[in-house]
């Protein structure tokens, strides 16, 4: 089993993209700031230095680390610098924690692809792994524990189109 590490915005929001095979556990925490066991609400409040993480347990024979940066890339929005979707700040900014040279290298060419293609920069930062902090247990599934909350965040943050009974999303009305 291996470890990836990736800062996606709201960690709520990431969490299922990542429920799959190969995949043992995801769990909600905190990456990259300086301070010793950081709170979610100082973490919120851009206090900690800390971006919002998820850890992915994986069997890398079942899952590659290259499949895990296609769900990475599919669910955030590479090109903004100031967070993600609804949140902003440096907690929700992206990143990659790399654990190896390979991780590294990968998420580096991942990058470089997509700024070739667009003409864009891309807003990944690509920063070896340090600490991972779990984030408080009410954080942890949160879709599950919460999933009308949790769809009206996925709606209301832009990262899912809502369905009216219409049949309509929220880009057609």
């Amino acid at each position: 089993m291996k470890n990836a590490y990736f800062a996606g915005g709201c960690f709520w929001c990431m969490t299922p993209s990542f429920k799959m095979a190969g995949v043992s556990r995801v769990v909600c925490g905190y990456s990259g700031g300086k301070e010793v066991d950081p709170v979610y609400e100082d973490v919120k409040a851009q206090r900690t230095g800390h971006r919002e993480t998820i850890l992915l347990e994986y069997d890398p024979a079942a899952v590659s680390y290259e499949k895990l940066l296609d769900i990475y890339f599919e669910n955030v929005d590479p090109f903004d610098a100031g967070g993600q979707f609804i949140d902003r700040g440096h907690s929700y900014s992206l990143a990659i924690y790399y654990t190896e040279e390979r991780e590294k290298t990968l998420a580096a060419a991942r990058i470089d692809k997509l700024e070739a293609e667009s003409g864009r920069a891309v807003c990944i930062a690509v920063e070896p792994f340090d600490r991972f902090y779990d984030a408080e247990e009410y954080h942890q599934d949160y879709y599950l524990k919460n999933p009308e909350d949790f769809e009206r965040e996925m709606v209301e943050s832009g990262r899912r189109r809502k369905v009216h009974e219409s049949g309509s999303t929220t880009e057609d009305t």
